[in-house]
């Protein structure tokens, strides 16, 4: 049985990344057809799902900044938008049991207010899979959606602790200890190195934190959640998330594959299922405006909300509540089902080309825009820039350092990272905070004197964006990129790249030359030293 799952989600996967889908889609749609084949999910299928969304939660954790739940448009913009969500929905359920659809008609004002509810969140695992695959994760945008669904972790374990009576346990105090214990982490992941044991590390980091925080009465995931943010300041962190990478994903197949197998839909229950669905667009609308009153760029508000514009698997645990709780019929488990599979679809498929419908509407989004800017949103000049190395990883920053010795102060470094363009500040770098792929950025920059955009990222997508909407800026120098893989230098070439390298090869023709200068340095000394 557990070959036909992985056969299907192969096959699946395969077909929708031949088509250049998401693949996610196919693994929702492998389960739908396991189901109709009367496959049922095993409980080791089960628990790969939670492992992966476990896994999940930790490396999310390893890449947040703290500081970043501080800002207003977070907290605020989360709370506000599941108070305006839940009126909002509450009014068009009471009108849709009015109207007479028998699905809606059963409900009262109480039950429909709490599916309300579980329609507010947003998919966490459908998030930052899309935000991961495009690479985006520390973007503006990236990071307020990441924002925005931590604190709806937070509201949705404060929600559990009401509904179920399930008060964490006195002992629950003892988490605030880990705050002291943290050296103690840093110890162990300095000395585990970087092989297996450093994968090891994380999955102990990761379910020692679910364990412990479910020991004590609270929810787990967000355990491995924090103890993924007490480690995202370690200097190991982004090894640890890049180890953990494949693990992560390969377990969320599991979770994909448990919605499609968890109801075979009738005609009806999808119906009601596709109504729902109707809502999204409303929460779209909702997360722009609340977002441009907080005074967000359109950009950062357009595809922050668009991302956020799915319904949630927390929704299926508060429907599964309300149906334990005889609130609702077993039949409403089975249409979130569906309508969070349909999400998942929809969420995916408008994502995919955000940034060229941004770009196509963007004179009718910033007229939301507030005339007072937030300070992450400027943009900032890169004076006397002849040189613009985009993406400052161990590739880009050793390309910026190779550059900044032969033409000094006229090479600038660009990265969607803040946290690392501090760090490198610090360290004497001139560099500065932006999205590549911000046509507003390329827009407002001065690009007259540019000579050299160095593309040094690891998603060819993301670099094909980028130039493309250097295009779009009309910038007119040349343009080198970072191949990883051999046959990603053609697609690079004809997306507008004049030169491409290949990764490997370069790095050992780079090393062979370096190594062979060692010898020709020392055979000249010795012929100079003859020659006195």
């Amino acid at each position: 049985m557990e070959f036909a799952f992985i056969l299907l989600a192969f096959v699946f996967g395969l077909v929708l990344k031949l088509l250049r889908l998401p693949t996610l889609i196919g693994y929702l749609l492998a389960g739908f057809t396991l189901n109709y084949f009367d496959f049922t999910a095993t409980q080791a299928l089960q628990n790969i799902a939670n492992f992966g969304i476990t896994l999940m939660l930790f490396t999310i954790g390893l890449k947040l900044n703290i500081k970043d739940l501080y800002k207003k448009e977070v907290w605020l913009g989360s709370i506000s938008h599941t108070f305006i969500w839940i009126t909002l929905i509450n009014v068009l359920l009471i009108s849709l049991s009015w109207i007479g659809l028998s699905a809606f008609a059963e409900l009262d004002w109480t039950t429909q207010a709490l599916l309300a509810f579980s329609l507010s969140f947003s998919s966490t695992v459908c998030i930052v899979k899309i935000l991961e695959d495009n690479g985006e994760i520390k973007t503006r945008h990236g990071t307020l959606a990441i924002g925005i669904l931590v604190m709806q972790d937070i509201i949705a374990v404060l929600f559990l602790v009401i509904a179920t009576g399930k008060v964490p346990s006195v002992w629950a105090l003892g988490l605030l200890l880990l705050f002291f214990v943290k050296p103690l982490w840093s110890k162990i992941l300095e000395s585990v190195g970087h092989g297996e044991l450093l994968v090891l590390s994380g999955f102990m980091l990761a379910f020692g934190g679910y364990e412990l925080f479910e020991l004590v009465g609270v929810k787990g995931d967000l355990g491995a959640l924090i103890i993924g943010m007490f480690v995202a300041t370690h200097q190991k962190s982004a090894e640890l998330s890049k180890s953990l990478m494949s693990f992560k994903d390969l377990f969320l197949i599991g979770f994909f594959l448990t919605i499609g197998l968890s109801e075979l839909p009738t005609l009806e229950l999808t119906l009601t299922a596709l109504v729902l669905c109707l809502f999204i667009p409303i929460k779209f609308v909702l997360f722009f405006k609340l977002f441009s009153l907080l005074k967000l760029r359109a950009r950062t508000s357009y595809l922050a909300s668009l991302v956020l514009s799915n319904y949630s698997e927390f929704g299926l645990i508060v429907v599964a509540l309300l149906v334990n709780l005889k609130w609702l019929p077993q039949e409403w488990l089975v249409v979130l089902a569906i309508a969070v599979s349909f999400s998942f679809v929809l969420t995916s498929f408008a994502y995919k080309n955000s940034h060229n419908q941004y770009n196509r509407l963007k004179l009718k989004l910033k007229f939301f825009e507030q005339n007072v800017r937030l300070p992450e949103d400027t943009f900032v000049q890169p004076k006397d820039a002849e040189i613009i190395v985009i993406g400052l990883g161990r590739v880009g920053k050793g390309a910026y350092a190779s550059l900044h010795q032969m033409v000094g102060r006229k090479v600038w470094g660009m990265d969607a990272d803040p946290v690392r363009i501090n760090k490198l500040k610090k360290l004497g770098y001139q560099v500065l905070v932006g999205d590549g792929e911000d046509v507003d950025l390329w827009e407002n920059m001065d690009l007259t004197k540019v000579n050299l955009v160095l593309l040094a990222l690891p998603s060819i997508d993301d670099i094909c964006n980028i130039t493309e909407q250097l295009q779009h800026a009309n910038y007119q120098g040349k343009i080198a990129s970072i191949a990883r893989y051999q046959d990603q230098v053609e697609p690079l070439l004809k997306a507008g790249s004049d030169k491409v390298f290949n990764f490997f090869t370069e790095a050992g023709t780079g090393f062979a030359e370096e190594s062979l200068q060692l010898i020709l340095n020392k055979q000249q000394t010795k012929k100079t030293l003859k020659q006195e």
